[in-house]
């Protein structure tokens, strides 16, 4: 009798080990996508930040290209309108993304404009500021990846399935902004 209980105490917090090191795999994979997150978020925050001045500054030399500047401003206010981290949010940023791009090339066509220390000087931080976006969406991916990992492979599974742990989505470009867009407006 004394020996089947230490063989069943045994086995039982074999288990209990076990669970508990999936587990917190889950919670420490979980912090990670999170604070990958928020390195977009940091991110986004710096180009939402950029986005009126530069409109402004380009919108003074091309008044006329109306449509591209609404775009850019529906964008703005629909990252307004959704939760931070919904897949909505991610589709305005997209969207937000590809109206600069417009914006941008828009620029190309008035000279002086494009020669202004204001520009010039926004421009440059726009640039670095979607480089780092760039860079903290591959890490948020990367994380994104490790968790999906955890979800679907077994033994994890059986844990996520318990824990209502889901898979989650890639921040990803949209398939009609992965196309080669027309450099002449």
């Amino acid at each position: 009798m004394g020996q089947l209980f230490i063989t069943l105490a045994v086995i039982v917090g074999v288990v209990l080990l076990v669970v508990m090191v999936i587990y917190n795999g889950f919670i420490s994979r979980r912090s990670r996508m999170r604070n990958a997150f928020a390195s977009i978020d940091v991110q986004l925050k710096k180009r939402w930040d950029l986005i009126p001045q530069l409109v402004e500054t380009v919108r003074a030399y091309a008044s006329h290209e109306k449509d591209v500047f609404e775009k850019v401003t529906k964008a703005r206010r629909g990252i307004e309108a959704v939760q931070s981290d919904s897949r909505k949010r991610f589709n305005y940023e997209q969207d937000l993304g590809a109206g600069l791009a417009r914006v941008m090339m828009l620029a190309e066509n008035y000279a002086e404009l494009k020669a202004g220390d204001q520009f010039l000087n926004l421009q440059r931080n726009l640039t670095e500021v979607e480089s780092q976006i760039a860079a903290s969406r591959r890490a948020f991916n990367a994380a994104v990846t490790a968790w999906n990992e955890g979800v679907e492979m077994f033994p994890g599974s059986i844990l996520a399935g318990i824990f209502h742990f889901k898979i989650q989505d890639w921040f990803e470009t949209p398939e009609d902004q992965r196309k080669v867009t027309d450099a002449r407006l």
